[in-house]
């Protein structure tokens, strides 16, 4: 038998969530950023998952053990007709207690990678607003910035592997996976006219829902704990899952260099670091 065949095919599963919000203007065309019910930074980000079958039967069964504990009963959140934590697990609805057990059970799975880009839409406002200034006819989308993140998120991740499976949260009623397919497509052509590196990879784009893929339930985690840090200074969700921080890209942060800050696990991320942040 020949080495091709005893190849193994290599399949990486990512999958994919935002924190955040892409709206800059209210129905009246008032700035909006970091008021009320709009946030200041918008997250696009994704968990590389080795082994998501063991995961998902892990948070499935820890669900159910949630659901059944009298401790947890009257909780509304968990009431299967509120469609929240009963469902699936979401950082926002779900009770204290039950983010913890969701923190323990994914800093167990030491072979996550998280991945993100952060993006300030303080500086999205300005490129909004320079464009106008151009082009009177231009009008910001949402999409715009989300596609946007898609490129700079997956630019070098998606060449390595046999074939890529990429699970993105369903926004909306629309169906995004063309768009979302040219993205990957574009991130992957412009890494290899850098790096004159090609790959024919299968890019395999699935829209879904986290109580379909407890992947993205996965994800959502990962990003709560990021925004908390970006929204509200507060950095313990992030330092105690930070070994699954693979890379985080503060794009709008220049301070040091013109495209951003980079952390890693040999520049961690805190609060501190932060602080001064313009």
């Amino acid at each position: 038998m020949s080495d091709s065949a005893d190849k193994m095919v290599s399949t990486r599963h990512y999958f994919v969530d935002e924190a955040g919000d892409g709206t800059l203007f209210d129905s009246k065309g008032r700035v909006i950023i970091g008021s009320e019910g709009c946030s200041r930074f918008f997250i696009l980000g994704f968990v590389d998952i080795p082994d998501p079958v063991s995961l998902t039967r892990e948070m499935m069964e820890l669900r159910t053990t949630l659901l059944a504990d009298p401790y947890f009963r009257g909780i509304p959140s968990m009431r299967p007709d509120q469609r929240k934590t009963a469902l699936a697990f979401h950082a926002k609805d779900d009770v204290s207690e039950v983010r913890r057990e969701v923190f323990v059970l994914l800093r167990r799975h030491a072979g996550i990678r998280f991945f993100a880009v952060v993006k300030d839409k303080r500086a999205t406002l300005d490129y909004v607003l320079s464009r106008n200034e151009r082009e009177p006819g231009y009008r910001y989308e949402s999409n715009e910035l989300y596609d946007h993140l898609v490129r700079r998120l997956f630019k070098n991740m998606v060449h390595k592997d046999d074939a890529y499976n990429i699970y993105f949260a369903r926004r909306g009623k629309s169906d995004r996976t063309a768009a979302l397919q040219s993205a990957l497509e574009t991130a992957r052509q412009r890494f290899r006219e850098r790096w004159a590196i090609t790959s024919a990879a299968a890019i395999n784009v699935i829209a879904s829902t986290p109580p379909q893929e407890p992947g993205l339930q996965a994800a959502d985690y990962f990003l709560w704990a990021l925004q908390r840090l970006y929204e509200r200074g507060e950095d313990r969700y992030v330092a105690y899952l930070w070994r699954q921080f693979h890379l985080v890209q503060d794009v709008d942060d220049t301070r040091q260099a013109r495209y951003g800050l980079y952390y890693t696990q040999k520049k961690p991320l805190t609060a501190a670091a932060l602080a001064d942040r313009p």
